[in-house]
């Protein structure tokens, strides 16, 4: 399933993989994201917050429409950070 179909925008996405490509940037992502559960990714206020973190961290200024878009992606996707084929799967859909 694409991020594309809940409207998220392609341009967005390709400014953050850029971003991910700095090392300082993806060391403090991978701070916020260490000890995230299944359980925190299905609750909302977590998520959402998690959101904001994440493009404070990017720089990135984001609309409560383009935070809906990416909060409804991620319930969605009922990811498992413990579950490599979910890793996986992601990474396929971001490739």
């Amino acid at each position: 399933m694409s991020y594309q179909q809940y409207g998220i925008d392609p341009a967005l996405v390709e400014r953050i993989k850029f971003k991910m490509k700095n090392p300082e940037v993806k060391e403090r992502i991978k701070m916020l994201l260490q000890g995230i559960t299944k359980a925190d990714l299905q609750n909302t206020a977590k998520v959402t917050r998690l959101i904001g973190l994440a493009a404070g961290i990017f720089g990135e200024k984001l609309s409560g429409n383009q935070t809906h878009q990416i909060l409804t992606f991620i319930l969605a996707q009922k990811i498992d950070p413990n579950n490599t084929f979910h890793l996986i799967r992601l990474w396929s859909i971001f490739r």
